[in-house]
């Protein structure tokens, strides 16, 4: 009976691929003339290319430096998806036809299965209701609040390193250290609550779960077009067994990985629950004193109108979005910092300096205002996410016919001038954010250079020509429009506080292994052409160097 299931599962997504591919093929027919690079298989197109972890980062920059701002890519049998760096054609994208533009099926059934129904799984005024009750938590005045707890958690960290390198300079695995710090300023300052990790060595369950999640997801990117019709045609009782306790150990340790992070959230919603029934008291003696994003979300639902307040399902699913989302960039972009402060001396030398001098002013620890008075901190933050930020593409899918206007036109495969492009229907689009973010024509020659003095003078009048619609430094980094990233203030606050606790103490080297940054749904270091996320630094006390 089992197999029967799943061979009329598999029938019927066959059925409908092929009606589906069939239709696209007519439909798509005005996308012929873009120019791109041929298809890489029959079945898959240049999937596997555009989704791979070691090869994807020339793929990407061959289809920049010889097809131009919009390329035709070959998707699932013949099916066509367009790769787009046009600025103009992104402000369509995520601002003005942002609600013809929408997340794919794929991914939304992807996130609601991974996630639950938050920020990442919801759609039009679903995605509106949620974000305008998050919104305010996010504010700035708000961030403000947070500083204390930052501090305090980026204290621990520096604490923990300091006792591992006080004998001499030392091999550290920081990946795990930044992961574990991003855990807990989340957890501290997102739900009010603590998952004790940067003091317990041992490693963190969640957060072994959330760092695993997408290098374990990854390969899965290919077939994930396949996700809506499963977990429309699969009964959720099979769709469990299999991903338990099916052959592909993949989807099984995949399927670990959800259990862990839903569970957590559950736990962690309940605690909340009780202390807001037990009163303001109980709620004064959690972590973050009832400050924190979740207990602030839960104070607005309760008192929001029935018809905008979240469900017990989306409070849950809100949880877990807010865990992943900012744990996992944050503590790639951590990670990228300490790298390339570690291969540029010079810089991480006068960044030190600005900060310490800033704290002697201060007579301590650094306020919001003083640390977003800091030209070169904020440089070589501004820096870092341009060039490598964390997440190098999002798609979208046409929920209607819609043309779409380029800034700068593209030479045809037949030699004509094409100014704007028609599209059809349910075709998928991937914005390169990374291909955006190193646009020679942009940000000049030296755009693949990482040099944060860029951002200490005027930018050239072809970045400010160009209005990026990104909502961050005229990069498409935490994306533009009605689904840019919520907490990407969060972010930057998180990094600043981190660096200016540890650069005046620790000085951070490249290590003699070697690190292979990989592409996937986030950039990530490991070691050599291994899976897992990690990265060996060489750390010594500051106070050594100086004597």
């Amino acid at each position: 009976m089992f197999l029967l299931t799943v061979y009329a599962a598999i029938a019927v997504c066959s059925a409908l691929l092929a009606w589906k591919v069939l239709r696209q093929r007519i439909r798509q027919a005005n996308l012929r003339k873009i120019p791109g690079p041929p298809s890489g298989s029959f079945l898959k197109g240049n999937l596997p290319q555009v989704y791979s972890r070691e090869q994807g980062w020339d793929f990407h920059a061959g289809l920049l430096e010889k097809f131009g701002t919009v390329v035709k890519i070959h998707g699932w049998v013949g099916d066509t998806l367009l790769y787009i760096t046009d600025p103009r054609a992104l402000h369509n994208i995520t601002v003005k036809d942002q609600y013809i533009f929408e997340e794919t099926s794929g991914f939304i059934s992807n996130n609601m299965l991974n996630f639950g129904s938050g920020l990442l799984s919801t759609l039009g005024d679903h995605h509106r209701q949620q974000r305008k009750l998050l919104n305010p938590v996010f504010s700035i005045n708000h961030m403000r609040y947070m500083i204390p707890i930052f501090q305090k958690v980026c204290g621990e960290l520096r604490d923990q390193l300091v006792e591992r390198v006080k004998g001499g300079p030392r091999e550290v695995e920081i990946v795990h250290w930044m992961t574990a710090t991003a855990l807990e300023l989340i957890g501290q300052a997102g739900l009010g609550y603590s998952f004790e990790c940067v003091n317990d060595t041992s490693g963190n369950e969640f957060a072994l779960a959330v760092k695993t999640l997408l290098p374990t997801q990854f390969p899965f990117m290919v077939y994930r077009m396949f996700l809506p019709w499963i977990v429309r045609f699969v009964p959720r009782p099979i769709r469990t067994l299999v991903a338990r306790h099916g052959p592909v150990p993949r989807l099984r340790a995949l399927a670990a990985i959800v259990d862990v992070m839903q569970r957590t959230s559950t736990e962690i919603l309940a605690q909340k629950k009780m202390a807001l029934m037990k009163g303001d008291e109980a709620v004064m003696l959690q972590v973050g004193e009832g400050r924190d994003i979740m207990s602030v979300l839960l104070k607005a639902n309760m008192a929001a109108a029935e018809e905008d307040r979240l469900s017990e399902e989306e409070l849950l699913g809100q949880m877990s979005t807010l865990l992943f989302a900012a744990m996992d960039t944050t503590s790639s972009a951590l990670s990228r910092i300490l790298y390339l402060l570690a291969e540029h001396q010079d810089v991480q030398d006068k960044l030190r300096d600005e900060l310490m001098k800033a704290q002697e002013v201060a007579g301590g620890a650094l306020d919001y205002d003083d640390l977003h008075n800091l030209p070169y901190l904020d440089a070589v933050c501004r820096e870092t996410l341009r060039l490598f930020p964390p997440i190098p593409l999002l798609s979208r899918t046409t929920r209607a016919d819609v043309v779409l206007p380029l800034g700068t036109p593209i030479t045809g495969t037949d030699g004509s001038k094409i100014t704007e492009i028609p599209i059809a229907e349910n075709t998928d689009v991937i914005i390169s954010i990374l291909g955006v973010n190193r646009s020679v024509a942009i940000w000049g020659a030296d755009a693949l250079e990482w040099r944060p003095t860029r951002w200490l003078a005027p930018l050239p009048q072809s970045v400010v020509d160009a209005h990026v619609p990104g909502v961050y430094s005229n990069t498409m980094t935490f994306l533009g429009g009605g689904r840019a990233c919520i907490g990407f203030k969060f972010s930057q606050l998180e990094i600043k506080v981190l660096l200016a606790t540890l650069l005046p103490v620790l000085k951070f080297e490249l290590s003699d292994t070697k690190i292979q940054w990989k592409l996937s749904s986030l950039l990530y270091p490991s070691v050599g052409n291994g899976v897992k996320p990690m990265m060996p630094v060489k750390m010594s006390l500051v106070s050594e160097e100086a004597g």
